[in-house]
């Protein structure tokens, strides 16, 4: 098999999206600890802090282990070779958020914005260009825009300053021939743009998508060790790093010092077993997990199967999941079919969607 040489890297956000699996509990030593290992392994991108982002623990009810300003010292402390930087959801977090992360010297921020609200980006992208960070923006729930339109959107980000344009799976409920669409369509309508791929695994397709991205031409590709991660799980490292040396590339990183990390930090803090049928149906629907505390209320209830109430929100609405809609939703299920069978009751953290 002919080798090819990598023009992409991974970002690593075992720590930041891993921690809704958690409910934010990672400690500021476990940030030290787990981002230490990751240099030690070769990542050059590690993505700290509260699942949610900068700001989170002071403007919503998920509080972390740790605050914004301690995640940032524990990193700053512990890293000499990677770049870390932090989410930022614009309204969760502010300018000034940014400003402290420039103080303790972080160099890349990952500013997420729903993919149909991309103005609410421009502010937040500025401002972290001239405080000297590289600027990715993630299009939350990507698959809501056709791909001309997702290009569109890409250009406009593009021309705000973004270093680099993520396609986000969000629901985890992308196929491969979709992505290589988006990823396609956005690279010959956007001159120069350089794309990101982070997917979930709620089909279990995660490691084929971000495997077609590297290969149509993306940068930076989202992985998480052991696939820890909200809902179904990220990208697994260990298992994208053997499928990218199967398909002939060659990175810097020892898959086999990876695989150690997974196993030593992470494979300890996995409690779930199995494959959540909740997790199945909100790939299958396109729906974003953290609105699942809201469907597991109405479910509840009304006595219906949360799986039904998920499926039949999403053909009306996949970017929110206003409560009124919700509810009117759960009472037509319940009337239409009063006896729907257990409840699915499953811990989800994180409701920076309903903000």
């Amino acid at each position: 098999m002919n080798h090819q040489e990598s023009s992409f890297d991974i970002l690593d956000c075992t720590l930041r999206d891993g921690s809704y699996v958690n409910d934010f509990q990672f400690t500021a030593e476990d940030t030290k600890i787990i981002s230490k290992a990751l240099e030690d392994t070769g990542f050059n991108y590690i993505e700290i802090g509260h699942g949610v982002g900068l700001g989170a623990s002071e403007n919503t009810s998920n509080v972390a282990a740790a605050t914004d300003l301690d995640y940032m010292k524990a990193a700053h402390d512990s890293l000499t070779k990677a770049k870390w930087g932090m989410f930022c959801i614009p309204g969760i977090a502010s300018l000034d958020h940014l400003s402290l992360a420039a103080d303790q010297g972080m160099q890349f921020v990952r500013i997420g914005v729903n993919v149909t609200e991309v103005e609410k980006s421009k502010d937040f992208i500025q401002k972290a260009k001239t405080l000297g960070m590289e600027v990715c923006t993630n299009f939350m729930k990507s698959y809501v825009l056709d791909p001309l339109n997702f290009s569109k959107q890409a250009q406009i980000s593009l021309d705000f300053g973004s270093d680099y344009v993520y396609l986000v799976d969000s629901a985890g409920s992308m196929l491969p021939s979709e992505v290589s669409e988006y990823i396609k369509r956005t690279l010959d309508l956007c001159e120069g743009i350089k794309l990101g791929y982070h997917g979930h695994d709620n089909l279990g397709l995660s490691v084929a998508n971000s495997l077609i991205s590297v290969q149509l031409g993306a940068k930076l590709i989202d992985t998480s060790l052991q696939g820890y991660g909200r809902s179904a799980g990220n990208t697994s490292t260990e298992q994208f790093l053997s499928a990218i040396i199967r398909s002939g590339y060659s990175i810097d990183l020892d898959p086999l010092e990876v695989m150690h990390a997974g196993e030593k930090y992470i494979r300890p803090l996995i409690l779930k077993k199995g494959i959540s049928s909740l997790d199945t149906v909100s790939g299958q629907a396109q729906f974003h997990s953290s609105y699942m505390p809201l469907i597991l209320k109405f479910a509840k209830k009304n006595r219906i199967d949360p799986r039904a109430l998920i499926v039949e929100l999403c053909k009306i609405n996949k970017v929110d999941a206003p409560e009124e809609l919700v509810s009117k939703i759960a009472k037509q299920i319940s009337r239409s079919n009063p006896s729907s069978g257990d409840l699915f009751v499953d811990n989800y953290f994180g409701e920076e969607q309903n903000l």
